[in-house]
C-alpha cells in the first residue's frame, strides 16, 4: 500500500518509514502541508498518516480539506503528540480512522495501519481467489478466468488488472500504479504502462458492452469503472 506521511519531526518519520517499508507498504514524507496537499492533488495514496502540530497548515485544517475535496473512504490516521481527550474526539468526528498519541511503538503502529487498510479496502487480501462478477483471479497461481474461460496474462498484466479490479471507481494516479505494479522501477517508460493498459482491456475485453471500461484520465492516470446496461 501507499501510505503517505505528513510530519515535520524527522526522527519520527525515519521510524515511521524504516517500519511501514519492513511490512512492505511504500512510504512517501512530507514535512510542508502545502506541498502535501498539492501533491495529494496529483496523486493517489491508500492511507494519510497527519500530524497535528504543523508550521505552514495544522492537522486539523489539513483533514477538513481532505474530507471536502477528496473520496470520502480515504484512510486517515492522525499520529500526533496531543493527548488530549477533546482533540482526539474532535478529529474522529471529523473524520479521521484512527488516532494514536506519541511516541508510538513498531508494533502498535504496525497494528494500527494494518487495521484500517483492512477496513478500508477490504477486498486487498491473501484471499487465494478473488471474484468479480465473471471474472476469477487466482492470486497464487496469478491465473485468471472470463466466465470460466482461462486467459493468458503476463505476471504484470495481472497485478495491473487485479489493482484495476480492486480499485473500482477510483482515480489511480500513473505513480501509484507504478509503485504497485512495477515497484521500484522508476525508470520505467510511459509507454510501458499504457501498453499492458492497452493489453489488458484486450484481453479480458473490458469494454462497455461487457460491463467495464478503463478511462484514461489526461496528465493524471487510470480510472477503471462499471458500465450500466443503459449506457452501454
Amino acid at each position: 500500500m501507499r501510505i503517505c506521511v505528513l510530519d515535520d519531526d524527522l526522527e519520527h518519520n525515519d521510524f515511521v518509514t524504516q517500519t511501514l517499508t519492513a511490512a512492505g507498504h511504500t512510504c512517501h514524507i512530507f514535512t510542508d502541508a502545502r506541498v502535501f496537499i498539492y501533491e495529494l492533488r496529483r496523486q493517489t495514496f491508500d492511507l494519510l498518516m497527519l500530524d497535528w502540530n504543523m508550521p505552514s497548515m495544522s492537522g486539523d485544517l489539513v483533514l477538513q480539506w481532505i474530507r471536502e475535496k477528496l473520496k470520502s473512504n480515504l484512510a486517515v490516521l492522525f499520529v500526533t503528540n496531543r493527548s488530549f481527550e477533546a482533540d482526539m474526539v474532535a478529529m474522529l468526528n471529523a473524520g479521521a480512522d484512527d488516532y494514536i498519541v506519541k511516541p508510538v511503538s513498531r508494533c502498535i503502529l504496525l497494528a494500527r495501519v494494518e487495521t484500517i487498510l483492512r477496513r478500508v479496502y477490504p477486498l486487498v487480501s491473501a484471499e487465494a481467489h478473488q471474484t468479480f462478477g465473471v471474472y476469477d483471479f487466482d492470486c497464487a497461481t496469478q491465473h485468471v478466468s472470463v466466465a470460466g474461460i482461462p486467459v493468458s496474462l503476463t505476471h504484470k498484466e495481472f497485478e495491473l488488472a487485479l489493482l484495476l479490479f480492486r480499485n473500482l471507481a477510483r482515480p489511480l494516479s500513473r505513480t501509484h500504479i507504478r509503485e504497485t505494479v512495477w515497484r521500484r522501477d522508476v525508470e520505467l517508460p510511459s509507454r510501458t504502462m499504457d501498453t499492458h493498459i492497452s493489453h489488458i482491456r484486450s484481453k479480458l475485453q473490458l469494454r462497455p458492452q461487457n460491463g467495464y471500461r478503463i478511462v484514461p484520465i489526461y496528465g493524471y492516470g487510470y480510472r477503471f469503472e462499471r458500465v450500466s446496461e443503459e449506457r452501454s
